[in-house]
């Protein structure tokens, strides 16, 4: 198997774990929030929150194996893979038909990546970024963030660019990590420090995320995935490397499966914000679900009351008028006869 296949592959699987992990926080969230209750403490003791953790670690790892056998143009991109794979697994969860526009994303999703393997194709990476170069884009990007994430406005799709941009970076780095660990590219120390850079890049994307997600989720979700393999790719092409095949007729197919696979994740990203209470991860980054909305308090339902305690109008078997006692006969003398008086 080449460096490319295998890389698609470890992509694809880290894909769908990632996928399956969004689907099963989705539904552990809208049943603990009908429950009334979705503390941490709780979810410690939740088996289906641990199998979540679990296959967003197991996605981790599989998209950092990725990284060491695929260019950052190649595997980064594939990221949106994940939104795919939710589609059928949300449905089924769900128990209802994957929706149209959810199958016109997916199509132009996949017809757009085909595309982009074709031309972002090429060998095991073998190059890593320096301390200093790390540094410097640790800087420059640590300076777009600062402008993008910067308070008033409206601060959605700009935080969802700054997110997406964080978490390509942290990916960047993170290659030249699994890059230098099979040979002499970093000593220990420096190694050390780069992986610093990627926890906090990490983490910040993971932040801005979560604000970005505040003012809905179909847009910065769409901005987010995109971001994200740009500055990945930036990184790889003008650091690393890394070069288009196919010259120009390469470039123009690069950039219109580009565009295609932009178009697709729109519309997934849409037809996700359209689902209630659905969860978003994006491979190859800070993946947070959107925040969820505690359940509005519902008001009590009065008991029934018993049949025997029911009003009389309520009842549904007519109730017989009482019969009054008939009054005595008076004596005879009263009124000379033997019975009541007449009229």
């Amino acid at each position: 198997m080449t460096a490319t296949l295998l890389a698609v592959a470890l992509s694809l699987i880290s894909a769908v774990a990632y996928a399956t992990a969004a689907v099963a926080q989705e539904r552990l969230a809208a049943r603990t929030a009908a429950q009334g209750h979705g503390g941490g403490l709780r979810l410690l003791a939740n088996s289906a929150w641990w199998a979540a953790v679990g296959l967003n670690a197991g996605g981790a790892l599989l998209h950092v194996a990725a990284l060491r056998y695929g260019t950052l143009t190649l595997v980064q991109p594939l990221g949106a893979l994940t939104l795919v794979a939710a589609v059928p697994l949300g449905a089924h969860r769900a128990g209802r038909r994957v929706a149209r526009r959810e199958w016109q994303g997916t199509v132009l999703t996949l017809a757009g990546l085909a595309a982009l393997l074709l031309t972002a194709s090429g060998p095991a990476p073998d190059d890593a970024l320096s301390l200093t170069e790390a540094l410097l884009v640790a800087g420059a990007t640590s300076t777009l963030l600062a402008l993008l994430a910067r308070p008033g406005g409206r601060p959605g799709l700009r935080h969802a660019t700054a997110s997406g941009l964080a978490s390509g970076i942290a990916s960047a780095l993170t290659q030249t990590l699994t890059v230098s660990a099979g040979g002499p590219h970093l000593p220990l120390w420096q190694a050390g420090i780069v992986a610093l850079l990627v926890a906090a890049f990490a983490a910040g994307g993971l932040l801005l995320a979560q604000t970005a997600y505040r003012g809905g989720l179909g847009a910065p979700l769409a901005v987010l995935t995109l971001a994200n393999p740009v500055a990945a790719a930036v990184v790889g092409l003008s650091l690393l490397g890394e070069h288009l095949r196919g010259g120009a007729p390469g470039l123009g197919l690069t950039l219109g499966g580009a565009l295609v696979a932009a178009w697709g994740v729109v519309l997934l990203s849409r037809a996700s914000a359209r689902q209630p209470g659905a969860s978003t991860v994006v491979r190859g980054s800070a993946s947070v679900p959107p925040p969820q909305e505690p359940a509005p308090p519902r008001e009590p339902v009065p008991d029934p009351l018993p049949v025997e305690t029911l009003p009389l109008a309520l009842r549904t078997v007519p109730v017989p008028p009482p019969v009054l006692p008939r009054p005595a006969d008076g004596p005879a003398h009263a009124h000379g006869g033997r019975g009541p008086r007449a009229a």
